[in-house]
């Protein structure tokens, strides 16, 4: 299983303007539906940052791969551009 850990650090005050963004296009939707999609799913931090947390599992690097391929993951790229400073990934690979 490969589990990401997303940071977005989020533009002073866009935060929730940005997820209410994937939420409205579907972003998170349709990723949840990408096969081999085991978790995707948006956090606010509790500490009032303009950061925001994404987490995703999937069931092998194939699934991930192929999640990279499809139109709602352009259209977050594109979303980024706009609301987002950086991105950090943590990429983590798991046997379960």
């Amino acid at each position: 299983m490969i589990v990401l850990n997303v940071i977005y650090k989020c533009k002073p005050c866009l935060r929730d303007e940005f997820l209410e963004m994937i939420i409205s296009e579907g972003i998170d939707t349709d990723s949840r539906a990408d096969k081999g999609n085991i978790k995707y799913d948006y956090y606010i931090p509790a500490d009032g940052s303009d950061d925001l947390l994404l987490i995703e599992k999937w069931s092998d690097a194939d699934a991930f791969a192929e999640h990279g391929k499809q139109p709602q993951y352009a259209r977050l790229g594109k979303l980024k551009a706009q609301y987002v400073n950086d991105t950090i990934i943590e990429i983590f690979e798991t046997k379960d």
